[in-house]
């Protein structure tokens, strides 16, 4: 069962799937069951609030698996702001393989530095020129994420099947599609507009590895793909949320012109984390991609992955 693509050579990973990361879960733990099933784990930094937890979690994530895993570092304005230099260089030290940035073009220096390191660099990206302007800074692949995606979408509305088409035709280096995919049709779908893998988020909420609680999971089973929306577009930092009351009162506050603390309140990173271990599932927001209504069972991440790839192959051959 092989896909063998620019991005499996490039990470020296089995399959072109990366694991999208997700505040609050993309932890040690979680990051190494997706590596072990042969795609690319990926671990939020900005989930360890010094570098010495940061250098702890990595530690933890070799000590579970002994294959490739990257790092994500925020550029995302924060209500905490982190100095990425210092999460640099604990990645340097501990010889982390891939690091994905998101948010805003990566510093040139920063991008230097992990580079000379022998580090592979992946930008997320929401339009094509965004894409090319990573590529000039000098990253190694592209992610382009398409608005139906979970999280921040950015503010041009712009879809996975026209994004990633687009993006291949004028990148040199390999592209990444995100943005609703959840299958083995998505997988091959992405394969054939010209990506080279895929990201995928919102499907590896619903394993038996994601630490979030089973109420959630099993009301996240339920849910259909009418069952996002888009909110924070009154602060121009667009973000694809579960349909939950947390999130509709997002919704309401921004109709109303609410200030932004307001929003911030409902919004905030605590109440969402309290979602995950408590599993209130009204309490907080959480990002969910439209794909979620494709998603309607639990079940291990590398069973998720395989499937995929297993269907991905039957799909080509049945074309073929």
């Amino acid at each position: 069962m092989m896909l063998k693509t620019r991005i499996t050579d490039l990470f020296g990973i089995q399959h072109p799937i990366v694991g999208g990361c997700m505040m609050h879960i993309s932890g040690p733990e979680f990051v190494a069951a997706i590596s072990n099933a042969g795609a690319l784990g990926m671990m939020a930094s900005a989930m360890f609030d010094t570098q010495d937890k940061f250098r702890q979690a990595i530690h933890r994530a070799k000590s579970l698996t002994d294959k490739p895993f990257g790092v994500n570092l925020t550029l995302f304005p924060a209500l905490q702001s982190i100095d990425n230099e210092l999460y640099v260089e604990v990645i340097l030290e501990e010889g982390v393989m891939v690091v994905e940035t998101s948010g805003h073009r990566p510093p040139e220096g920063l991008l230097a530095r992990l580079k000379a390191g022998g580090v592979k660099t992946t930008h997320k990206c929401v339009s094509v020129r965004h894409s090319l302007s990573a590529q000039r800074a000098g990253v190694d692949a592209v992610t382009v994420f398409g608005s139906e995606g979970g999280g921040h979408i950015g503010e041009l509305g712009l879809t996975t099947m026209t994004l990633v088409p687009r993006a291949a035709d004028v990148l040199e280096v390999p592209v990444l599609a995100a943005g609703g995919i959840a299958d083995g049709r998505g997988l091959l779908a992405a394969l054939a507009l010209g990506a080279e893998g895929v990201t995928i988020g919102t499907r590896l909420l619903l394993t038996d590895e994601c630490p979030i609680h089973d109420d959630l999971k099993q009301a996240l089973s339920a849910a259909t793909e009418q069952d996002t929306l888009s909110i924070l577009g009154s602060l121009h930092n667009s973000l694809r949320a579960w349909k939950n009351p947390a999130a509709v009162k997002v919704a309401e506050l921004e109709a109303n012109q609410a200030g932004l603390d307001e929003i911030l309140s409902v919004m905030a990173g605590t109440r969402t984390k309290r979602m995950f271990e408590e599993g209130d599932v009204d309490f907080g927001v959480m990002a969910c991609s439209q794909g979620i209504g494709l998603v309607h069972e639990v079940k291990p991440v590398a069973e998720v992955i395989e499937e995929m790839v297993r269907e991905a192959l039957a799909i080509h051959n049945r074309l073929s």
